[in-house]
Order: structure tokens, then C-alpha cells, then sequence
């Protein structure tokens, strides 16, 4: 009888340990996610060829490895990021800030979705047309960039983007109310996912350093989720 009830106290016991297992695993698995996204959006804008994308010299840009390596490593980066949002929003279940954190990661979710779409446009659509503009030797199909980059895809990525930054709110918002996070910890990927669509208007050394802003962000709230799955 003794041996039964040892048996039956120690079975809630493993399971707690288990979860706790389990429940690590992801925040670590999150908070990886978080700081290669980061290094990812500093290498985007470091690895991007700039040019006056209207010439020959634009046809060699779009159609260079670099373009296409740079605007997928945007692309996963944009992935990854729900991947450390959703272990945040793990790390609230069952309290009061779940509600904020849920809406933050749906958000999220959607805008990088949304996304995605017109950055396949940038990568493969421009790297194709770069490519046989050199093959040809004529700048004239360089117009085509304008199609690509233009039209519902515009306004639907543009979209997206504000979206994107309304969801970093509400992640630095929970950060900023939770008692086991950093007030501030939010902070800086909110300002850079704000600042997403102006950058486009930047010089490459300020887009880089935008991306910086990205990677301190993701690497602070990254932080705040391995020590917080270490508590």
C-alpha cells in the first residue's frame, strides 16, 4: 500500500519536472529564434547591393547572389520572429498579461505573413529581371522593377508593415507592464519596426544601423525570456 502511494506522489512530480522541461526547451528555442532574426536584419540591409536600379549598373545588383542571400535572410528573419514572440507568450499563460501578449503574437503572425509575399517579389522577381537585362545588355527592362514593387503588392506590404508595428507595441507593452520582465526591454524592437518603412529612404549605412536597432531589440527581449525561463 505504502509502495502505491510513493508511486502515485511521485507521478505529479515527474510531470512537473517534464513540463518545466518542456516549457525551457521552447523559451530557449524562442529566444535562439529571436537573436538570428536580429543578426539576420543587420545582415539584410550589410549584404544588399545598392545602386540607382534604373541602369545597367541596377540590372548587375538585382541580379548578383548578394540581392538574392540578402532579401532571404529579411525573409527569414521576418519568420522567426513569431517563433520568440510566441515563447513570450508562453512564459504569460495564465496570467494576466496573456491577454495582451495572445493579440501581440496574432498580429505578429498576420503582418509577417503579409509580408513575406512582396519580399519573394524582391528577391526572385527583381533577381530575374536584373538577370536577363544583363543578358540582353539593355536597361529598358529594368522598368519592369516598377511592376514588381508597385500595385496592390505595395499596399498590402505597406499594410503589413504598420500591422508589424502595431504588434511590436503590444509586445512592448507586455514587457512593460510584466514584473518579471525589463520595462524596457520592448522598446527598441518597437522603434525599429516602426521605423521599417521610413528606413526605406535611408542611406545603406543608416539602413544597417536600423537593422542594428532591430538586433539590440530581439537580443534584449531574447535575454528577458532565458532569464525569465530560468526563474
Amino acid at each position: 500500500m505504502q509502495q502505491v502511494q510513493g508511486r502515485i506522489n511521485v507521478a505529479p512530480q515527474q510531470s512537473a519536472v517534464m513540463a518545466h522541461s518542456t516549457a525551457s526547451w521552447r523559451a530557449g528555442l524562442g529566444a535562439a529564434a529571436l537573436v538570428i532574426a536580429g543578426i539576420f536584419f543587420v545582415l539584410y540591409p550589410w549584404l544588399r547591393p545598392f545602386s540607382d536600379e534604373v541602369s545597367l549598373d541596377g540590372a548587375a545588383a538585382f541580379a548578383s547572389d548578394n540581392w538574392l542571400i540578402a532579401h532571404m535572410l529579411a525573409m527569414v528573419g521576418f519568420t522567426l520572429l513569431p517563433v520568440g514572440v510566441f515563447s513570450l507568450y508562453q512564459s504569460l499563460r495564465e496570467t494576466v498579461f496573456e491577454r495582451t501578449a495572445y493579440w501581440g503574437l496574432v498580429l505578429m503572425q498576420v503582418a509577417v505573413g503579409l509580408t513575406l509575399p512582396f519580399y519573394g517579389g524582391e528577391a526572385f522577381g527583381l533577381h530575374a529581371i536584373g538577370q536577363e537585362a544583363l543578358r540582353q545588355q539593355s536597361d529598358a527592362l529594368m522598368g519592369l522593377s516598377a511592376v514588381v514593387r508597385g500595385g496592390p503588392g505595395l499596399i498590402l506590404f505597406l499594410a503589413a508593415l504598420l500591422l508589424l508595428g502595431i504588434a511590436s507595441i503590444f509586445v512592448a507593452a507586455v514587457l512593460w507592464r510584466a514584473p518579471t520582465f525589463s520595462r524596457w526591454s520592448g522598446v527598441p524592437l518597437a522603434l525599429g519596426l516602426a521605423l521599417f518603412i521610413p528606413q526605406f529612404f535611408a542611406s545603406q549605412p543608416l539602413r544597417v544601423a536600423h537593422g542594428v536597432l532591430i538586433a539590440v531589440g530581439c537580443t534584449w527581449i531574447a535575454l528577458e525570456i532565458w532569464w525569465h525561463r530560468a526563474s
